[in-house]
């Protein structure tokens, strides 16, 4: 029924790009299963990639706690800390407040980091409440600079010895927190938010990787230092060796926003013709280029420009010459300010010893009969 509604919507009317009656390439190199001590996420696989919108029930889900219960009538939001108006919300205060949507496409910042993660990503309509108005509405008070989201979602860490029960959190400067991109979100795709995905209530901040998209949002609190939980300062840390001086250093960053990529999707086959499609995401992008083994760098055609600055772009490639044998496909993706995404022997990725932020040019092997 959702999809069914997808379809019918005014935003969707731009189906996936494809050519009636093609046959799907299966890639040669496939992605081994996840590991067993890693719970199910509801990866999609590439090669079914057939949709601009992602469909609630085939979209990625990552918790670091537990999944909590929750239900409308129970659930409630605080505002507090520097604030001069504490608050506290209920799913129908959000409803009534003055409603925004976005098309935003959400990736794990660990994606493509494992050779068995590699598609933890979507891109959705979400919908809720501007987050700015409720901090304006509250009132900073002088020195509130941080801005800390809790999610009702929890668990157990031993911190130096000590163990102690904690919230998920993450935070973000008063600055970014205040972007009238983000929103307070109660609905996805134009129905209530998947328990999986944050039901009732999450934050949506496009433009970011989706660790700073808090689900099962519980509090809303307002410091005047920087907030130094787990999944800020000890996890979700990326660790990067530079050179300055002639030495070796070690640069440490906590992932925040996303960064310009793209991957093929997937080759099809029709009438002896191929096509190779694929998505690209994390900035605004203005060209996609596709390499074939070592040949040149070809421009591929992005089937929509429209005005989703957050929404990945679908491109394909027409491969008039592809002969028999297995070949290798890379991408890479160009964005509007002529940033380019990286080879995986550029030091920005080769030089770097954590799984985060694995925005290196993906590569794809496919056999041609």
């Amino acid at each position: 029924m959702i999809w069914s509604a997808l379809l019918s919507s005014p935003w969707f009317a731009h189906a996936f790009p494809s050519r009636p009656g093609e046959q799907l390439l299966p890639f040669s190199d496939k992605v081994p299963p996840l590991p067993g001590d890693w719970p199910d996420m509801n990866l999609m696989k590439w090669e079914d990639l057939d949709s601009w919108i992602t469909p609630n029930d085939k979209f990625f889900s990552v918790a670091h706690y537990n999944v909590p219960t929750l239900n409308e009538a129970d659930w409630k939001l605080d505002v507090t800390g520097m604030v001069d108006r504490k608050r506290t919300y209920r799913i129908n205060d959000l409803r009534s407040r003055p409603r925004k949507d976005v098309i935003f496409t959400l990736e794990c910042s660990g994606n493509h980091g494992f050779p068995w993660f590699v598609s933890a990503i979507g891109n959705a309509k979400w919908a809720g409440t501007p987050l700015a108005s409720v901090l304006q509405e509250a009132g900073i008070q002088p020195g509130g600079i941080e801005v800390v989201f809790f999610g009702y979602d929890e668990g157990e860490e031993t911190v130096r010895n000590n163990p102690m029960k904690q919230e998920f959190a993450r935070s973000m400067s008063l600055e970014d927190a205040m972007s009238p991109a983000n929103l307070l979100c109660y609905e996805m795709n134009g129905v209530a938010l998947p328990q999986a995905n944050g039901f009732p209530v999450r934050l949506i901040v496009p433009g970011w990787y989706g660790i700073a998209n808090v689900k099962w949002l519980k509090r809303i609190e307002v410091r005047n230092t920087r907030f130094m939980g787990k999944f800020m300062a000890r996890d979700y840390v990326n660790i990067r060796e530079e050179t300055r001086n002639g030495e070796p250093v070690w640069v440490e960053t906590s992932v925040g926003r996303a960064k310009l990529k793209s991957a093929p999707a997937k080759v099809t086959r029709k009438n002896g013709a191929y096509r190779i499609y694929g998505a690209a995401w994390g900035a605004p992008i203005a060209n996609v280029e596709v390499r074939v083994d070592d040949g040149v760098w070809t421009r591929a055609t992005i089937d929509r420009t429209d005005d989703a600055p957050y929404a990945w772009k679908i491109w394909s490639l027409d491969w008039p010459s592809a002969s028999t044998g297995e070949h290798s496909i890379t991408s890479r993706a160009i964005d509007t300010a002529g940033n380019v995404q990286p080879a995986m022997t550029d030091p920005m990725i080769a030089k770097k010893r954590t799984y985060w932020e694995s925005f290196g040019q993906v590569t794809r092997r496919v056999q041609i009969p």
